[in-house]
Formats: C-alpha cells, sequence, structure tokens
C-alpha cells in the first residue's frame, strides 16, 4: 500500500521559507500583505488555514512569477485539510444509486 507523506500547512512555508528568504518579520510582512499581524501570525504558526482572500493577497504580495500564485496557496491548504480529514475516521453516509452518473 502507497503511503502518503503528511503534507506542510502552507503557513510553515511562508514561515520557514518566504519571510526568511525576503528577510522580512512578521510584523513587516503583516504589513506588506495588508493584515493584522495576529491575522499573519495565526497562519505562520498553522492556527489558521489560508483563506481565499489570504492567496489573492499573498499573489499580489509575491507576484505569480515568485511562487504567488493564490491557486497554489490554495491548493497546498487543501492538501493539507484532507490529509487530515482522511486522518479521522469515515464518515457515515448512505451511498447514492450506482445508476447516477457524473459528467
Amino acid at each position: 500500500m502507497l503511503r502518503q507523506h503528511n503534507p506542510s500547512h502552507p503557513g510553515a512555508t511562508l514561515r520557514e521559507d518566504v519571510l526568511p528568504a525576503l528577510g522580512l518579520s512578521v510584523t513587516e510582512a503583516a504589513s506588506q500583505l495588508g493584515v493584522t499581524r495576529p491575522a499573519l501570525s495565526r497562519v505562520l504558526n498553522e492556527h489558521a488555514a489560508i483563506s481565499p482572500e489570504m492567496a489573492r493577497r499573498i499573489e499580489a504580495w509575491l507576484g505569480v512569477d515568485r511562487g504567488g500564485r493564490a491557486e497554489v496557496w490554495l491548493g497546498m491548504q487543501l492538501d493539507y485539510d484532507l490529509w487530515h480529514a482522511r486522518k479521522r475516521p469515515a464518515p457515515k453516509v448512505k451511498r447514492a444509486p450506482t445508476a447516477l452518473a457524473v459528467a
């Protein structure tokens, strides 16, 4: 069985890679992103998710050409969230009829 790895929270990437590469403090980065320091700190410390709004801010801040594409940041968050959701017991649902065709 193929074992999936635990994907990193996108806040960890910002904290460990992006901010040091830019030589920025949390306060400076928050100011440049147009968010409060506590809001950015929650993301960096993995207590809050990258929202679509934050992903758009990162895209405008870093630029698409420097790894800031919003879809990448949201994809990282989705991978992280889904990995954690799959670690919990499967939800109890009633299966859809087999005749259902999904386009």
